[in-house]
């Protein structure tokens, strides 16, 4: 499909957490990307593409493969962005290159259709989640992640199933109110950046939300998470949806 015959739309997805484990988040990635996606002018990935990332010079199948999938999306004109999440924040160039996809900053600021849309994963609007803040700094620093990227593929493979098994003991101890946004971050990021629209993911809460920000009604719109259903933005000059799809079922 060209760009020239491609619909004014634009899509937004994140938390898909795609991992070798869940075959059927996979298969309805993969059927979206084939069959849906190549409808939008862009698609935006705002974080959490995969379930953890131990670095670029992981060349397993299954990474491969995803990487394949969207590179062929973009073949068919489909320009791809991707913002890093809190589990794959270690995504660089080289895979993003084979991929497809243009790296861009943690919030970043877009034009959309006209309306000037502040878009980023989400997991810096949760301040009240102290604990989760003061690992996304030290993760964040460039002598983590070197340190991090120095270690053998094969024990940050144990590094990252050990984190994951820690985390989901730690999130189920945390009430919802704290893994949740904080209001007035949220007003705050609105007002830096000029803007009355916000999307992000990462709260696995699909909703689109009204408040006031630079004394004017604004927006904050959710993305879902694909745990259960593939789920997705769609984003035209006329209207704005939140969508889903029941998961692929193989016999």
């Amino acid at each position: 499909m060209s760009t020239q015959n491609k619909k004014s739309v634009i899509y937004f997805i994140a938390d898909l957490h795609l991992t070798q484990n869940r075959p059927d988040i996979t298969d309805t990635f993969l059927s979206f990307l084939k069959y849906d996606a190549p409808q939008a002018e862009k698609l935006y990935i705002l974080g959490d593409l995969f379930e953890s990332w131990i670095g670029d010079d992981d060349g397993s199948p299954f990474v491969i493969n995803i990487a394949k999938a969207l590179f062929a999306l973009k073949q068919t004109g489909t320009e791809i962005f991707y913002i890093h999440g809190n589990r794959d924040f270690l995504l660089g160039k080289k895979y993003a290159k084979k991929s497809g996809m243009v790296l861009l900053a943690e919030v970043e600021l877009i034009d959309l259709y006209g309306q000037s849309t502040v878009i980023m994963h989400g997991d810096t609007l949760c301040t009240r989640d102290i604990a989760y803040q003061k690992f996304r700094t030290k993760s964040r620093s460039w002598w983590w992640q070197t340190l991090v990227k120095s270690l053998p593929l094969f024990y940050r493979r144990k590094i990252a199933a050990d984190y994951r098994k820690r985390s989901a003991e730690a999130t189920a101890l945390k009430s919802q109110d704290i893994m949740d946004v904080t209001g007035s971050e949220v007003v705050k990021c609105l007002e830096k950046y000029q803007s009355q629209l916000l999307i992000h993911g990462h709260t696995h809460r699909p909703f689109v939300h009204n408040l006031t920000a630079n004394g004017n009604d604004a927006q904050r719109i959710v993305l879902g998470d694909w745990y259960e259903q593939g789920a997705w933005l769609k984003v035209t000059a006329e209207s704005i949806e939140l969508l889903n799809s029941t998961f692929i079922q193989k016999d």
